[in-house]
């Protein structure tokens, strides 16, 4: 009698994607408590409801559309020009640190994610992933590109300056060299395949949303019959939002192989969330305990880049999102923006932990010091600089 086969490496040993979907599974079944909270929040009578809903607004009309064109932009350039940059980075072994940056630079995770998969297969230096991290800010850099591009241009080239450098040094004086989970793979994207009713509804108020928000850069000024029909378009924009967030099958990032327009909607509902909780957080305390936060942020401004480097060491981009909507809304200096930016890694952290985590603690732990070095370096002999 043959004894059955054993199981193969494949079988035995849980894919990435799997392995995020163990991690991330309870978090997604919030989303809907977290909808249905806000929401209840924006119907309350009185001084709530009005600062809720004029946020919801502010967030969609300010935020939301600028970042989904950017994202379409993004990501429909891709598809256009067919990149792939994951298999030239394999043939250009001596070059593999500045690629590695690059990819990472680029807005999004997509670049870094390879790179660390890359490192795990055993086809890229240590110091190209660190470089990868570095140079990467996450989806963070499509809020940063939409709102305030003059930072954007700044901390996006400095970034990629800090990956190549520090992944020099990293390959100069770190040889060893970290095994990784065996058959690694980058593909932790969900693929959808196909345009949704959703993807429709929301690029059908996202254009008239867009308009809304070109006329309030420059500072048109509106009639009532506008300014109404303008709220009208925030709220249902952010309506839309919450639909494709808390129906999104998306774990950590979308798939390279769906259409621009699916990954536009589900990346932007998801940085429109992180976004409005940092807006709502901000106008509730502004509104209701008469506490002055920029204030309260200049008191321990000197140690803003450290703690800009602190959360960047959590995974996952929402907590630099909320950065980002910080500096934005002028509560933090440029110095703790820039030390976020270098030192976060973004989702590129979780398939890095997935596939080979003691090479992520050590790449994350690299990382840190470039963040520091460049945003005291900003701090002290740069303070106001685009404050």
């Amino acid at each position: 009698m043959q004894s059955p086969s054993a199981p193969s490496a494949s079988a035995r040993t849980p894919a990435p994607a799997a392995i995020l979907a163990t991690y991330l599974r309870p978090l997604r079944s919030l989303r809907g408590l977290i909808v249905l909270t806000l929401i209840g929040l924006a119907m309350a009578p009185g001084q709530l409801g009005s600062i809720t809903r004029g946020l919801f607004h502010d967030a969609y009309v300010v935020v939301s559309v600028f970042v989904a064109a950017t994202l379409l932009l993004v990501y429909g350039s891709e598809r256009f020009f067919n990149l792939n940059l994951g298999d030239y980075l394999r043939r250009k072994k001596r070059l593999q640190i500045p690629i590695a940056a690059l990819m990472g630079m680029s807005p999004g995770c997509a670049g870094a994610i390879v790179v660390t998969a890359a490192y795990s297969s055993g086809n890229v230096s240590l110091g190209a992933m660190v470089a990868a991290l570095t140079g990467t800010m996450g989806d963070a850099a499509f809020l940063l590109i939409a709102t305030r591009p003059e930072a954007a241009a700044v901390v996006l080239p400095v970034s990629l300056v800090a990956g190549i450098i520090t992944g020099l040094i990293v390959d100069r004086f770190h040889t060893e060299r970290y095994p990784g989970r065996a058959g690694a793979s980058c593909d932790l994207g969900i693929k959808i395949g196909h345009l949704r009713a959703r993807d429709y509804a929301f690029a059908l108020i996202a254009i008239p949303g867009l308009a809304l928000g070109l006329a309030d850069a420059f500072q048109v000024q509106w009639g009532p019959l506008m300014t109404d029909l303008g709220q009208a378009i925030g709220l249902a924009g952010m309506l839309v939002i919450f639909w494709i967030w808390v129906q999104s099958p998306v774990l950590v990032l979308t798939n390279p192989a769906d259409p621009p327009l699916v990954r536009a909607t589900e990346e932007t509902s998801f940085i429109t969330i992180w976004v409005l909780v940092a807006y709502l957080s901000y106008g509730y305390i502004e509104a209701f305990s008469g506490l002055d936060l920029a204030a309260a942020f200049s008191t321990f401004a000197v140690v803003m880049p450290l703690i800009g480097v602190l959360i960047g060491f959590i995974p996952g981009c929402g907590p630099q999102i909320l950065v980002a909507t910080l500096y934005i809304n002028g509560l933090v200096p440029f110095s703790a923006l820039i030390a976020n930016a270098i030192s976060n890694d973004g989702d590129a952290l979780f398939p890095a932990i997935a596939l080979n985590p003691r090479a992520a603690l050590i790449a994350t732990i690299y990382t840190s010091f470039p963040a520091l070095v460049i945003g005291y370096a900003f701090y002290f002999f740069a303070p106001a600089f685009l404050n």
